[in-house]
């Protein structure tokens, strides 16, 4: 068996239960070798999600960028133009890429995400107008603009979708700003409908953060310490996406949905997001192995991918059967002390907070290496 083969198995198995892989990763060097097309080619990887997390560490690697840097040295841009005019072309490439995809999937897939600029969180006119700049800038039918799920970034995503923008709503860790988010979407959807857009070539995913809501209750029940609530680790992640998928299905067969079906209009998907274990004690593929449900995506860092294609275990649907025990698991913790709103309003604050640190280290880096070629980058 050819590693591509045994790759394809647990992958294939996933894709064909309807969860479309998407790779949680992108950089100038994962392009130009061509290692983008091979995951493609060989993985089943049918999109691209981005974040300034993602993109600090590929530019502040240095490589490949080496050249775009000088010329933008050159030109005397500022650092943020600098910024953006490298994640921008990153994009554009890696949608060309995925265009047959694109086309083979009717736009479903092959999308390529890119976030605003996480300082402009809270601010919903600043919000819309990057959206805008962004998808600008790309240039691309298959680019998603990613738009933070906070209370600013709601009117955001309505109005960015209202203009045939396709937008990834992430950052969203609770089941009721989950609802507000699909609101948003659909709201969007009306309006472009009013302005007579053609409603078909807007896609939209909602990206779902899961390990993040294992890490901090695990580690509030290890508090705890007692046998309930060490019982109850590594269960409170997997319950609140499976019941955000409860209200994806609930949403999406009302009669508000319904009215925009029958003109063309796409189902905005659950996005598993933050997919990668965080804890060595869980099996590696665990939010990809108990998330299998129709019409979802799973957006993964190599790693996962790379284990789910060794030995991941892909069953069937993992998600629909399991909305009792779900609540059960939720209510649990609950009783135990723990405060569900607590501890999700905590995770999108310290979300947009790693984003924003990790931006402005792309800017200082950026601003070193622009200073380095003899130009002052501020």
């Amino acid at each position: 068996m050819t590693e591509a083969t045994a790759a394809a198995g647990a992958l294939k198995r996933l894709s064909d239960e309807g969860v479309s892989i998407w790779l949680d990763d992108l950089s100038r060097r994962r392009i130009t070798t061509g290692g983008l097309a091979s995951l493609v080619g060989t993985k089943h990887v049918v999109g691209v999600t981005t974040n300034p997390s993602i993109f600090q560490a590929a530019i502040g690697s240095g490589e490949g960028y080496e050249e775009q840097l000088a010329d933008l040295a050159v030109r005397g841009v500022t650092t943020e133009e600098a910024v953006r005019m490298m994640t921008t072309a990153d994009v554009r490439a890696a949608a060309d890429v995925l265009r047959p995809v694109h086309e083979a999937t009717g736009g479903r897939d092959g999308r390529v995400s890119i976030e605003v600029d996480p300082r402009l969180a809270h601010a919903t006119g600043a919000t819309i107008a990057e959206a805008r700049q962004l998808a600008w800038l790309v240039d691309r039918p298959n680019v998603m603009i990613k738009i933070p799920a906070t209370k600013a970034g709601l009117p955001a995503v309505t109005e960015v979708v209202s203009q045939g923008i396709s937008v990834n709503v992430t950052l969203i860790f609770s089941l009721e700003r989950y609802r507000e988010v699909m609101d948003a979407y659909i709201a969007g959807l009306e309006k472009a409908q009013a302005a007579g857009l053609d409603l078909s070539s807007i896609q939209s995913v909602a990206s779902f953060f899961v390990s993040r809501v294992d890490t901090e209750i695990d580690s509030r029940l290890s508090a705890l310490g007692t046998d309930e609530a060490l019982a109850l680790k590594g269960r409170a992640a997997l319950a609140n996406a499976r019941l955000a998928y409860e209200a994806y299905e609930e949403v999406f067969a009302g009669d508000r949905w319904l009215a925009l079906a029958g003109t063309g209009a796409n189902k905005q998907r659950p996005l598993w997001a933050s997919t990668g274990v965080k804890d060595p004690a869980y099996k590696d593929t665990l939010y990809v192995d108990e998330l299998v449900a129709p019409g979802t995506v799973n957006t993964m860092p190599e790693a996962t991918l790379n284990a789910t294609a060794d030995h991941g275990r892909i069953t069937g649907d993992t998600v629909t059967g399991g909305y009792a025990q779900a609540r059960a698991d939720l209510a649990a913790v609950e009783r135990l002390g723990i405060s569900y709103d607590e501890v999700v309003a905590g995770l999108e604050a310290e979300g947009i907070a790693k984003f924003e640190v990790a931006w402005q280290d792309l800017l200082d880096t950026v601003t070193k290496s622009l200073m380095s070629k003899g130009v002052d980058g501020e």
